[in-house]
């Protein structure tokens, strides 16, 4: 596959303070990835400077194989070299935001073909029609000559999203496009997001605080701490394999458990576990065991009592406190966890 988007060794500075140390990556044709990190962490400058209404201190964008030139300056700072290829990379790429940035004096069709008519010098019949198409799309061509205040939150976010769509860009960039949008609405709109995505297949790079957002539409996550890049693979590899200490704990939830490693193994509840590549080999350590691979039974004889449970549907999420005064909290189905109830004693296991 052809890489659309490239980003090496980026830096960006705000005054005195180091945005982005040194970032890169790459997003192949057709690639959704998604960034996470907590606020401050770098995300959102990111795809200010790859839109450029950032412009990166140092480091290099290459749009669909051509590289932004930028001329560095006395100051410590740069700028793009050449405006008109600025505003051409600029036609390549379409960003969403948390605001919706709609025109209110103008219609949801009018707001769909600005940029394609006015920018792009596009036909106003051939607008139109790709527009409409694209309302479909997005689930609401009915409201073609509505305007943006009659309409609910989640749909002038469809709009936003068709109105960036009918550039045809290279690269599609959502910025926390749907954390403004109540819980149901936001899971309806994501798994639309990713539907057109995997139709029209443009390569998007989507930034959002939502960890099950990023693990269930992204073909790769990125995890930012402080303007790096902690680590980027697929949501499985980043779930199951972290790298550092840090994108375990950060992604998903962990139980953090004293041990002593010997031999790359250690000892959890009676259950004789392997570490992963990096880990220490011997010595003390700190174990960091999902929650799911944890199960409490009920057992007069348990060394652990249970302090609180939660009830998620099909699951139960149980929260006890082990002899030497650990906290474990186990994700069960729920029908396991049925009797679990605060002060009850309990046995812990492991998954292997």
């Amino acid at each position: 596959m052809d890489t659309t988007l490239k980003v090496e060794d980026l830096y960006k500075k705000f005054g005195a303070v180091e945005v982005l140390k040194g970032v890169s990556l790459e997003a192949r044709t057709g690639d959704v990835i998604a960034m996470i990190g907590s606020s401050g962490s770098g995300k959102s400058t990111l795809l200010r400077c790859i839109n450029l209404l950032e412009i990166p201190n140092s480091g290099r964008v290459y749009v669909n194989g051509e590289l932004i030139k930028m001329k560095q300056m006395p100051d410590g700072t740069a700028k793009p070299e050449d405006q008109k290829q600025v505003e051409r990379i600029r036609s390549k790429l379409a960003m969403v935001f948390q605001s919706f940035n709609l025109w209110s004096d103008r219609t949801i069709l009018e707001n769909v073909i600005e940029a394609p008519v006015h920018v792009l010098g596009v036909p106003r019949k051939d607008a139109i029609e790709k527009a409409e198409a694209l309302l479909a799309k997005v689930g609401i061509a009915e409201k073609r000559n509505f305007y943006p205040n009659h309409l609910s939150g989640g749909q002038q976010q469809r709009i936003a999203l068709a109105r960036a769509l009918a550039i045809s860009p290279k690269v599609l960039l959502l910025d926390e496009p749907l954390s403004a949008l109540d819980a149901k609405v936001r899971t309806q709109l994501r798994e639309e997001i990713r539907r057109i995505q995997l139709e029209l297949g443009t390569t998007t790079l989507f930034v959002t605080h939502d960890q099950e957002e990023a693990l269930s539409i992204a073909d790769r996550v990125g995890v930012m701490r402080g303007g790096l890049l902690e680590q980027i693979a697929a949501p499985a590899e980043l779930y199951d394999r972290p790298k550092t200490a840090f994108v375990a704990e950060f992604v998903g939830l962990t139980n953090q458990i004293a041990v002593s490693v010997a031999g790359g193994k250690f000892d959890a509840f009676g259950s004789e576990l392997s570490t992963l590549p990096g880990s220490v080999t011997s010595g003390n350590g700190t174990a960091l065991i999902r929650p799911e691979l944890i199960t409490l039974k009920s057992s007069a004889s348990g060394k652990a009592t249970v302090v609180a449970t939660s009830f998620l549907g099909s699951i139960c999420r149980v929260m006890a406190t082990a002899a030497d005064g650990a906290r474990i909290t186990a994700q069960m189905d729920a029908q396991d966890a049925a009797g679990l109830t605060p002060g009850a004693k309990v046995s812990i296991s492991v998954d292997k």
